[in-house]
């Protein structure tokens, strides 16, 4: 096997015969992060139903997590758990209806302190403006998800509307600050991209793109749910009975937008270029005859959406990779590549038909883990894997420990640059589980409140607000989660020491008292 000669990260002196050794060149951070693309599309992480070549190759020179987990799964959450490296109840942001503090320590303001030069293009989705960032341009509009065509940002404090598709102006937003930025700084820059988010809304070079191909269904797209909390009964995410026919389906035509202009999707659609929208039409033709054949019903229905969902979703996110591709072709062409951390992530996983559902907000493993893909040659031993256990609050240490920069002590997250050093090895102590906890309910969805952990082989989820119901699963002999193991006889030595575990969490993590306490799970 070929020996790698890794020096550790911010331990990168450059030095010649003959001369002192010069100060020690800061890494760039490129941090790249979708909203609810999961490792099921991602070919690195072993999908079958799409390639991801530009993503692929992050892994392929770096380093694949394959154990990190959103500590909220929801998109304004977990930014702020990625900006902080704190929790949802420490960062003051619970739920979608929260308002961001941005007064608080984040990351790109210790960076830029530091001497970084820090910037965010995209999706935002936090309330308050941007703090910490000597650019920004974020997304506005649409509860501040954006549009996918001509969309809306807030660009420094001022409005201005873009003509094009929004992955792609993303990213050529993000390529002109590279261009203009100081050259004698590190940068930091994060890239938050709109896709592939609902509607799922495909760039115009990739309408029909998976049209004709039918993918896999999940084992458990048609889930009972048999032995679990009614949560899972009485949540409003299934693609049976919540996807809409016009919003999400697609399911009118030209002429039927144009009788109603106040309709959703007819006010995205009249966004797109004239070539685009006739494309669009010849498109969703086909699947609007087919949904008004009367020849789909009952399980043969749900199957059909499920396809329909997927040929969209799947095309959404096609421009996201190759957009990561012309992210990594300007870094090489600048001779910034290798001196530049990248990383790519979403803000959480999503379900693509696993126990029925789309979206996300639950603690299964679907939405719950998260892809993390990290390059870095000169710390980062190519092809390596990971296997510790990692979440999203640990993204802002990572950051700060890389740059050299002393981690506050009131971060909640934990440094993986010991991970990324050794190979993607667990290190000495390192945590035994990630803590979860969704707060949005009542709320759209449906989805109940819920606070729990995982371990390397075992989760514990709690149910509460207005139900008190628990479940544990072993993901060695059950990684979908269908059977409930909570209270059954033969597992109560596992149970009384993950409850143990959780109560220890908690207390780590300093849940209060306006949250589930440790005296809960006695």
């Amino acid at each position: 096997m070929k020996a790698f000669l890794l020096l550790p990260l911010g331990a990168l002196a450059l030095s010649s015969c003959g001369k002192q050794k010069e100060e020690p060149r800061r890494p760039n951070i490129l941090f790249v992060m979708t909203d609810d693309h999961t490792t099921q599309a991602i070919s690195c992480y072993g999908s079958k139903l799409v390639e991801t070549p530009h993503m692929d190759r992050l892994a392929a020179e770096g380093i694949r997590f394959d154990n990190c987990y959103a500590v909220n799964a929801l998109s304004g959450p977990s930014r702020a758990c990625i900006l902080t490296g704190k929790f949802s109840h420490i960062n003051g942001f619970r739920d979608n209806s929260s308002v961001f503090d941005g007064d608080q320590p984040t990351f790109p303001k210790m960076l830029r302190e530091a001497g970084y030069e820090t910037a965010i293009v995209g999706k935002w989705h936090l309330i308050s403006e941007p703090q910490g960032f000597d650019f920004w341009s974020i997304l506005s509009g649409q509860h501040e998800q954006g549009d996918y065509y001509d969309p809306d940002f807030l660009e420094n404090g001022s409005p201005v509307t873009e003509k094009g598709y929004v992955t792609d102006i993303v990213t050529d937003k993000a390529i002109r600050f590279l261009e203009e930025r100081d050259k004698e700084k590190p940068f930091c820059m994060m890239v938050h991209h709109k896709a592939p988010h609902r509607n799922w809304m495909p760039a115009p070079r990739h309408l029909g793109l998976f049209h004709e191909t039918v993918f896999p269904e999940p084992d458990n797209l048609f889930d009972t749910y048999e032995g679990r909390s009614s949560a899972a009964h009485e949540q409003d995410m299934s693609i049976a009975h919540t996807l809409r026919e016009d919003w999400d389906l697609k399911l009118l035509t030209r002429e039927e937008m144009l009788r109603d202009t106040t309709n959703r999707l007819y006010k995205v659609y009249q966004r797109m270029p004239a070539p685009a929208q006739d494309k669009w039409d010849s498109v969703y033709a086909t699947r609007i005859r087919e949904y008004r054949s009367g020849n789909l019903s009952g399980d043969a229905l749900v199957s059909w959406k499920y396809q329909q969902y997927l040929r969209d979703y799947l095309a959404t996110a096609q421009a996201v990779d190759e957009n990561i591709g012309r992210l990594l072709e300007y870094l090489e062409k600048s001779g910034e590549l290798d001196n530049t951390v990248i990383v790519y992530t979403s803000d959480q996983g999503f379900f693509l038909g696993e126990h029925g559902w789309f979206d996300k907000r639950f603690m299964y493993e679907e939405c719950q883990r998260m892809p993390l893909l990290i390059r870095y040659p000169k710390a980062i031993q190519p092809g390596s894997t990971s296997n510790a256990v990692a979440m999203n609050v640990d993204f802002a240490p990572t950051f700060l420990d890389i740059a050299g920069i002393a981690i506050p002590e009131e971060i909640q997250g934990q440094s993986l640059k010991p991970v990324l050093e050794q190979g993607g090895e667990k290190p000495e102590k390192w945590r035994e589980a990630a803590y979860y906890h969704y707060y949005e309910y009542p709320a759209e969805h449906s989805v109940k409140r819920h606070y729990g952990i995982r371990t390397a082989t075992h989760k514990l989820i709690h149910f509460y607000n207005d139900i008190d119901e628990w479940e544990m699963y072993d993901l060695r002999s059950d990684p979908k989660e269908m059977n409930n193991l909570y209270d059954k006889p033969d597992q109560a030595e596992t149970q009384a020491a993950l409850l143990r575990l959780l109560r220890q969490t908690q207390e780590i993590y300093k849940v209060t008292m306006d949250d589930p306490t440790a005296d809960e799970v006695n």
